[in-house]
């Protein structure tokens, strides 16, 4: 495994981190025993953060890691949960609710700390609110010692910069948003690095669009997009490989990143996920395939509040109704 620095918090993590969302059955039934196992081969193969929420599972994927995590040397990992979202459009940031959803938070993990706590989906927030009310109560928690650093995660970028450029927060965490299909994250990262904040990526399979299986029905991605994943997925089949471990390991290349989320409720494919990432792409298929995605690249769909959003266009961050997000997690890969 490989680590890198996780902003200026002083920490290094695992180039892949654990998405815990598939423990609380998001992508269907999952026996609680298995994705015990998963966690701790994670861990086994060198995984030192973990990335989970409330919203994943209402609260089971929160209950399960926590039963995953009894025994474990708390320092051997960085535990990460959020706050502010509870279902597809339960969102909440006041001081009061993510104050005592911490609490909450810490007893189904069966810690007194965690490591980060991140305002989940900001873009379905009030930015202003977040800004002045939600981080401001967060950092009492912080001055307590419930909490040792502060993130914020979404899907639109102006909303993540917006926001890491009024207060300090010390992460952002953002899906979908470097895959073979968009590199807008990357681009994006001096926003961020100039100002010390770490920037963790997750969703690398853009939500089941990187998959032999494809995307799901309910996927956001206009056509055009939809038709070119598989399209790339074809070409890979057709070369003898899994357009997934191609698009893992793309997604972790950068430097800039200090860790891509992938998530698994299988020990086997969590096992398979961490080998996926440490091996390199055939540099002629990545050539063949960045030409094959180029006429869709950074194509993005509506997600949040339109106030929060920048105006229309093939580069642009759209919103997508609060219906339709409420299936976004951190992606298994599988």
């Amino acid at each position: 495994m490989q680590y890198r620095p996780l902003g200026r918090t002083g920490l290094d993590v695992s180039l892949l981190g654990y998405g815990a969302s598939p423990l609380g059955g998001v992508f269907g039934q999952v026996d609680e025993e298995t994705g015990i196992r998963a966690v701790r081969t994670a861990f086994d193969l060198g995984v030192n953060i973990v990335d989970v929420s409330p919203y994943y599972g209402a609260t089971v994927a929160e209950t399960v890691l926590g039963r995953a995590l009894r025994g474990v040397d708390r320092d051997s990992y960085v535990l990460a949960s959020k706050v502010g979202r509870y279902g597809e459009a339960d969102f909440d940031f006041s001081a009061a609710r993510v104050t005592a959803s911490v609490e909450e938070s810490l007893t189904r993990l069966g810690t007194d700390h965690l490591d980060l706590v991140q305002c989940h989906d900001i873009e379905f927030g009030d930015l202003d609110q977040i800004i002045h009310e939600t981080l401001p109560a967060l950092d009492r928690l912080r001055a307590a010692g419930k909490v040792r650093f502060l993130g914020i995660t979404g899907y639109p970028l102006p909303a993540l910069v917006r926001v890491a450029a009024a207060v300090p927060v010390d992460t952002v965490l953002s899906y979908c948003r470097y895959t073979l299909l968009d590199r807008a994250l990357e681009a994006a990262l001096p926003e961020f690095t100039t100002r010390g904040v770490g920037v963790m990526n997750a969703s690398p399979l853009a939500m089941g669009l990187l998959s032999r299986r494809g995307a799901p029905a309910w996927h956001p991605a206009p056509p055009p997009v939809r038709e070119a994943a598989a399209a790339a997925a074809r070409l890979c089949a057709d070369r003898g490989v899994d357009i997934a471990q191609v698009a893992l390991r793309f997604a972790v290349e950068p430097a800039g990143f200090a860790t891509t989320f992938v998530g698994s409720a299988s020990p086997e494919n969590m096992a398979r996920n961490v080998a996926w990432a440490l091996t390199p792409v055939d540099p002629e298929l990545r050539h063949d395939l960045e030409k094959l995605v180029a006429p869709v690249l950074n194509h993005t769909w509506p997600s949040g509040r339109p106030e929060n959003a920048v105006p229309a266009g093939p580069d642009a961050d759209h919103r997508r109704s609060p219906t339709r997000e409420g299936r976004h997690l951190t992606e298994e890969s599988t």
